[in-house]
């Protein structure tokens, strides 16, 4: 019986390599800002200014539309290769519940386990990183064992290079949260990772740890997106105006890996996005 083992690069393998390099170009472009608005985040919420009430200068409201549009380009050229998913594909299917609207998505609830307000998100965040983490630690087992039958070296190194900087992103969001005096994130406190290491452990060629990766990836840009709509802390919106675009990139390799073309019909949607009621964390512990 002939398998998808047999898999075949759609593209070459220098094009591969050319656009996962362009790939760790922006976000190491992105890095710096990315690490100084997740200290900046960490300082203002530790020190209690989670309302955005300072609309003066240096306010909010125009750090802000400042990162906004400093972020704009990258995001643009990014976000305008990302497309969405084909969950007929994958054994995993996202939750009914992660379908929320920027609106939908501003009435999570207000705490959950030790975080409270925007440090909701970025618990919500860090989770996110951790699950793509380790599927992409899980794919490059599977790929060094065997179990995907042949691998071409490109695709080996899109998905070191994938898992280094979601590595990256989960670091810098639990900067944020360590710096405003909470616990960091460590493993994924989700509802869906059973379901995500389920069809991890099911798949036996590239195709499957693509669709599944893809899954993950948009699940993660379009959770940023809305958390630029719903997070109320300027430095906030700034880091995860940073990383959303560096996943879409993610997302519109995995396309082109799968032989479709990587740009959508419309803007990024949201109906992927996860929302704060996947997370498990423990009740905070009265001080």
């Amino acid at each position: 019986m002939t398998r998808e083992r047999d898999w075949e690069l759609p593209g070459s393998e220098a094009e591969l390599r050319s656009f996962t390099r362009a790939m760790d170009e922006a976000h190491r472009a992105s890095l710096p800002a990315m690490q100084a608005a997740a200290v900046d985040l960490g300082e203002r919420l530790r020190d209690g200014g989670t309302d955005g009430a300072d609309d003066g200068p240096g306010g909010p409201r125009m750090d802000r539309r400042r990162f906004l549009f400093g972020l704009g380009a990258v995001g643009a050229a990014a976000f305008g290769l990302a497309a969405c998913s084909d969950d007929k594909k994958s054994g995993y299917k996202a939750s009914p519940s992660a379908s929320p609207s920027p609106s939908a998505a501003a009435a999570a609830p207000a705490t959950v386990g030790p975080y409270a307000g925007d440090l909701v998100l970025v618990a919500l965040a860090v989770a996110l990183e951790n699950q793509a983490v380790g599927a992409y630690q899980a794919a490059v087992q599977a790929a060094s064992s065997g179990k995907l039958g042949t691998v071409p070296p490109a695709v080996n190194t899109f998905a070191a290079t994938a898992l280094a900087q979601h590595s990256d992103h989960a670091k810098v969001w639990n900067k944020a949260l360590t710096d405003a005096g909470k616990p960091e994130i460590t493993g994924v406190p989700l509802k869906s990772q059973a379901a995500v290491t389920q069809a991890l452990g099911q798949v036996t060629d590239i195709p499957g740890v693509a669709r599944l990766s893809l899954q993950l990836e948009n699940q993660a840009a379009q959770t940023y997106l809305v958390a630029q709509y719903t997070v109320k802390d300027a430095a906030g919106v700034g880091v995860a105006a940073s990383i959303a675009p560096v996943e879409a990139m993610h997302a519109a390799i995995l396309h082109y890996m799968l032989g479709e073309y990587p740009a959508p019909d419309d803007f990024l949607p949201v109906d992927k996005a996860a929302q704060v009621t996947d997370l498990m964390l423990p009740a905070a512990t009265p001080s």
